[in-house]
């Protein structure tokens, strides 16, 4: 009778325990236990994971237009200041390395879950920009970003412009969808996307040796780039295969000529 008794009153607290356990997965916002959405090890992670992986960062930067403009603050200032000023995720993380002489910047963007209203909302990784001083070959990018890791296959969408190229790798994330902003991204796939910027300008015949000033690690989507995008994305050959490698150790043919017309005196 006695054991019997206790059976129902030891039950309680395990039950209680699995309710707790229920209502809080329905309470805790979307997203809040983080990973990476794509091989960068970047893309989704929250702030503090990201700032358990790399330490804290050594400055904050805020965008002042819509330029490549930026006012850079201390982490201390921005923590205790500046940050209450503006939205929090207005700030971008900047961590400054050297590698090889070449100084590398990386900047993390992030955005928060809109329905979120509580003042200390999470904030994800959306976007990392590294910036390069001096500018580097496209060849030897992947040896100074650990995080730069393009495919290999000739048959990997490539595109460019005239002061970019656009690559992209691997399968869609469906959790990747939380860090666009591209209002209709529910109907769209998103890759992880490597955007490489040369701000002097892209040569006509992309080799090996061309500058890049900038990437942007990020996810883009392939149906908009090929449906909407196609006047300004001319698709290439991507320029980590080795059939490109190939071709750009073809020498370029020589320009004609036009004919000058020699008149007699």
């Amino acid at each position: 009778m006695t054991a019997a008794l206790i059976r129902p009153y030891m039950a309680g607290p395990a039950v209680f325990t699995a309710l707790l356990l229920v209502v809080s997965c329905w309470l805790r916002p979307p997203n809040l236990d983080a990973a990476p959405y794509f091989e960068d090890g970047f893309l989704g992670l929250t702030q503090a994971e990201l700032h358990e992986k790399m330490g804290l960062p050594q400055a904050v930067r805020d965008r002042k237009s819509a330029l490549r403009v930026f006012t850079y603050y201390p982490i201390t200032d921005w923590s205790s200041y500046f940050s209450k000023l503006v939205s929090p995720e207005n700030g971008e993380d900047v961590y400054t390395f050297t590698r090889h002489g070449t100084e590398i910047r990386y900047s993390f963007s992030y955005t928060a879950d809109p329905s979120d209203e509580r003042e200390n909302r999470p904030l994800f990784v959306r976007l990392v920009d590294i910036e390069l001083s001096p500018p580097m070959p496209i060849d030897k990018l992947p040896s100074l970003i650990p995080e730069f890791r393009p495919s290999a296959d000739q048959a990997s969408p490539a595109f460019r412009s005239n002061i970019w190229v656009l690559l992209f790798k691997g399968a869609p994330s469906p959790g990747a969808r939380f860090i666009i902003r591209e209002k209709e991204k529910d109907r769209l796939d998103w890759l992880l996307s490597y955007q490489l910027f040369s701000m002097q300008g892209l040569p006509d015949r992309l080799t090996g040796s061309v500058l890049i000033d900038r990437i942007e690690i990020g996810a883009q989507s392939l149906q908009l780039v090929t449906q909407r995008q196609r006047h300004t994305h001319e698709p290439i050959l991507n320029l980590y295969s080795s059939e490109f490698t190939r071709q750009s150790a073809v020498p370029a043919s020589p320009a004609k000529t036009i004919p000058v017309p020699t008149y007699a005196e």
